[in-house]
C-alpha cells in the first residue's frame, strides 16, 4: 500500500488532493514538519527532514508536486494529461506554480494571516502581494475562456497549481482583479477529492 508521510496542514495537502482524486488506496503516517521529520528514521527516507514523502514499494519520492506527476503517470486514469503535448504542459505549470508564485505567496501568507499581529510585517505583506501581480496575471490571461488550465478535462495540470495558489483562500486575498483565475480556482478547490484530503 503507498504510505505517504505528512499533515494535511502542510505542502503534504498536495499529494492528498492527487491520492484522493485518482481513488488509491493509501495510508496517511502522521508526521509533523517540526520534529518528527527530524528523526533518523524519517531522513533515511528523506534527508532533507522536510514533508511530504511518498512511499509506493521500492520508490521513494519527496517533492509534493514531483510526487503528483508520479501519481498521475502510473495510477492517474482522468487526472493524467491525455498527450505528451498536455504532459508537458502540466509540467510546465507546475514548475512555474513554484518558481513564480509559491515565494511570494508564502510571504504574503504569512504577514498577512499566519504570524501573531506583532510578529507580521505588513511592508513585506505589501511586498509581496504587488510581486505576486504579474504572475497572477499570467495565469488568468491563460484561463482565458477556459475551465481548466490543461486539456479539456481536470488533470494534474490544474491539481498542482492550484494547490501551490490554494494559500491564497487561506490569507483571504482579494482575487477580483483576475476574475478568471478566481473562478478556477474556486472550482478546483471545491472539488470533492479536495475536500476529503483537507479533513485527512
Amino acid at each position: 500500500m503507498i504510505k505517504l508521510y505528512g499533515v494535511p496542514a502542510s505542502r503534504t495537502f498536495r499529494c492528498l488532493w492527487m491520492l484522493e482524486e485518482i481513488g488509491v488506496e493509501y495510508e496517511l503516517v502522521s508526521t509533523n514538519f517540526s520534529d518528527e521529520c527530524k528523526t533518523p528514521e524519517y531522513r533515511a527516507l528523506n534527508p532533507n527532514g522536510r514533508v511530504p514523502t511518498l512511499v509506493d514499494g521500492d520508490t521513494v519520492l519527496w517533492e509534493s508536486l514531483a510526487i503528483n506527476l508520479y501519481l498521475a503517470v502510473k495510477y492517474g486514469g482522468t487526472m493524467q494529461p491525455g498527450s505528451p503535448e498536455d504532459l508537458g504542459q502540466a509540467y510546465k505549470w507546475s514548475f512555474w506554480a513554484i518558481t513564480e508564485v509559491e515565494s511570494s505567496l508564502l510571504d504574503y501568507l504569512f504577514h498577512r494571516a499566519i504570524f501573531p499581529e506583532g510578529q507580521r510585517d505588513h511592508k513585506v505583506a505589501e511586498s509581496a502581494w504587488k510581486a505576486l501581480g504579474t504572475p497572477l496575471g499570467i495565469l488568468d490571461d491563460a484561463l482565458r475562456g477556459r475551465a481548466q488550465l490543461v486539456g479539456d478535462s481536470f488533470s494534474v495540470g490544474d491539481l498542482n497549481p492550484a494547490s501551490v495558489l490554494s494559500w491564497l483562500k487561506l490569507a483571504k486575498a482579494d482575487l477580483s482583479s483576475w476574475p478568471n483565475l478566481e473562478q478556477w480556482l474556486n472550482a478546483s478547490l471545491g472539488r470533492p477529492a479536495a475536500a476529503r484530503a483537507r479533513q485527512a
